[in-house]
C-alpha cells in the first residue's frame, strides 16, 4: 500500500513539474525573436502549446469532477417541489357537486385553487457497497488519466525529436548540396580559364557545368524536402497554421557531438522503466478500476436500505400556507432483488473478465518495454558504429578528393576521376549526416521507452 501512495505522488509531481516547466518556458520564448531553434526549445514550446496536450488536461479535469459526483453519493438528497393548480367544473359537474353538497347543507364553487408545496429528504444507508467502490473507480480513473496525460506528453517530446532531427537532416543536406555548388562553380571559373588560353578543353567546361546543375538539383529537392519536414515539425509544436517565423533557421548538426551508448545495464534499464513509465502507471490504475468494477457487481447481491423523509403542505383558494397546512412523513425502506433472471450474476462475470483482461494487458505491455528497450539498446550500439565508420570514410574521401582535385589541376589526372571523388565525397558527408541523425534518433527513442525523457527536459537550463 506504501508503494502505491509513492507511486501516486510521484506521478502527480511529475505530471504538475512538467507542467510548470512548460507553461513557465513557453511564456519566456518569443519564437518571432528566434533565429536559431535547438531540439529542447522546440520540445517545450511542444508541451505548452500542441492542442493534444489541452485536450489531455481536460480530459484529467473531466476525471475529477467525476471524483466529485461519486463522492456525492454519501450525502444525502434533499429536494423542493411546489405547485399551484386553478380548476373549473362544467356545467354538468357543477350542478352535480352542488345538488350534492346541498343536502349536506353546504356550498361548492365551480372554479377552485389548489396550492402545495413539500420538501423531501432521501439519504441511502446501505447499498451493499456500492459507493465504496464506485469512489474507489473515480479515483483510479482520475490517476489513470493523469498518468494518460503524461504519457501522452512522453510520446509528444519523442514524436518532436523525430521531426526535428529529420527536419535538421534534410537543413543539412542543403548545407552539403550548397557546397557541392560552390566546389563545381569554383572548377567551372578554372576550366573556363584554361580554356580562354588555350590550356584545357571545351568538354570540361561542359561535363562541370552538368555537375554544377545536377548541385543545384540537389539543392532544390533538399529544401523542398525541408520545408515539408517544417510543417510536421510545427503542427507538433503548436505553432499557428503549422509554419515558422520567417528566417527561422534550426540548430545546425554538430558533427564533432561525441556518438556514445548507455553504459547502464540492460536489466536496470527495464526495471526503472517499470517503475516510472506513465503508461505502466495508467494501466495497473486501469487493473484497480477493474477491481472496483467487480466489488460495484457484488452489490446487487445485497439488500438496499434508505430513509426517506418528506414535509408536505397543500391549501385550497390561497398559496399562503402556514404550518396548520404541513404534515411529515418519516420512513425507512429496505428492497432486496432476489432473483433478476441471471442478470446480476452476468454481470459479475463480465467485471471478472475485465478484471482479467485488465492483467493481461498490463502483462503485455510489461513484455513490450522490456522488448522495446532491449532493441533500442541494440540501435544505439550499431549506430554508434556506424558514427564512427563514416568519420574515418569521411577523412579517407576527403583526403582522396583533395588528391584528385590537385593533381587534375597539375594535368596529372582527368576530369572523370575529380568528378568521382567529390561525388563519393558529397555521398559520404551525407551518409556521416545519417548516421549521426541515427545515433541522436536511437538516444531518443531509449529516453521515450526508459521514461527518462521528461526528466531530461527539465533538466534543461532553459527550464529551470
Amino acid at each position: 500500500m506504501q508503494r502505491i501512495v509513492v507511486g501516486v505522488m510521484m506521478l502527480f509531481c511529475c505530471l504538475g513539474t512538467v507542467a510548470a516547466a512548460a507553461e513557465k518556458h513557453s511564456g519566456t520564448i518569443d519564437l518571432a525573436a528566434l533565429k536559431i531553434l535547438d531540439l529542447q526549445t522546440a520540445q517545450t514550446i511542444a508541451l505548452a502549446s500542441n492542442p493534444d496536450m489541452a485536450a489531455a488536461q481536460a480530459r484529467v479535469e473531466q476525471a475529477r469532477a467525476r471524483v466529485r459526483q461519486a463522492a456525492a453519493t454519501w450525502w444525502p438528497s434533499l429536494d423542493l417541489n411546489g405547485g399551484g393548480a386553478r380548476q373549473r367544473l362544467s356545467e354538468s359537474s357543477y350542478r352535480a357537486s352542488s345538488n350534492l353538497y346541498s343536502k349536506f347543507g353546504l356550498s361548492t364553487d365551480q372554479t377552485t385553487e389548489q396550492y402545495s408545496a413539500n420538501l423531501q429528504a432521501t439519504w441511502v444507508l446501505f447499498d451493499g457497497f456500492y459507493r465504496n467502490f464506485k469512489e474507489q473507480q473515480a479515483a483510479y480513473d482520475e490517476q489513470s488519466v493523469s498518468a494518460a496525460l503524461v504519457d501522452s506528453q512522453r510520446l509528444l517530446v519523442t514524436s518532436v525529436a523525430e521531426a526535428f532531427l529529420n527536419a535538421q537532416l534534410a537543413q543539412t543536406y542543403i548545407d552539403i548540396a550548397r557546397a557541392d555548388e560552390t566546389f563545381y562553380t569554383r572548377q567551372l571559373e578554372d576550366a573556363q580559364n584554361r580554356y580562354d588560353v588555350g590550356a584545357g578543353p571545351w568538354g570540361d567546361i561542359l561535363n562541370i557545368k552538368v555537375q554544377v546543375n545536377s548541385a543545384k538539383t540537389s539543392l532544390i529537392r533538399s529544401q523542398r524536402e525541408f520545408e515539408a519536414a517544417g510543417y510536421g515539425l510545427a503542427a507538433l509544436m503548436g505553432l499557428p497554421e503549422a509554419t515558422f517565423p520567417p528566417n527561422l533557421r534550426l540548430e545546425a548538426l554538430d558533427k564533432a557531438r561525441a556518438a556514445t551508448s548507455s553504459k547502464e545495464k540492460t536489466e536496470q534499464l527495464i526495471q526503472d522503466a517499470l517503475a516510472t513509465r506513465p503508461d505502466v502507471r495508467r494501466l495497473e490504475n486501469v487493473v484497480k478500476q477493474t477491481d472496483a468494477a467487480t466489488g460495484m457487481a457484488k452489490a446487487p447481491f445485497y439488500p438496499k436500505v434508505h430513509i426517506a423523509g418528506a414535509l408536505e403542505g397543500a391549501k385550497e383558494g390561497d398559496m399562503g400556507l402556514d404550518e396548520d397546512d404541513f404534515g411529515n412523513t418519516v420512513a425507512m425502506n429496505m428492497s432486496w432483488n432476489l432473483y433478476a433472471g441471471g442478470a446480476d450474476k452476468a454481470r459479475l462475470i463480465e467485471a471478472e473478465q475485465a478484471r482479467r483482461e485488465a492483467g493481461y494487458t498490463l502483462a503485455g505491455l510489461r513484455n513490450s518495454i522490456a522488448a522495446e528497450i532491449r532493441q533500442d539498446l541494440a540501435l544505439l550500439a550499431a549506430a554508434e558504429e556506424q558514427v564512427r565508420l563514416q568519420r574515418e570514410t569521411v577523412q579517407l574521401v576527403e583526403e582522396n578528393r583533395d588528391l584528385a582535385k590537385n593533381e587534375y589541376e597539375a594535368g596529372e589526372a582527368s576530369l572523370v576521376r575529380l568528378n568521382e571523388a567529390q561525388r563519393d565525397l558529397i555521398t559520404t558527408y551525407g551518409r556521416l549526416a545519417q548516421a549521426l541523425v541515427g545515433h541522436q534518433l536511437a538516444q531518443q527513442r531509449l529516453l521515450s521507452a526508459t521514461g527518462r525523457n521528461l526528466n531530461v527536459l527539465q533538466k534543461q537550463p532553459g527550464n529551470r
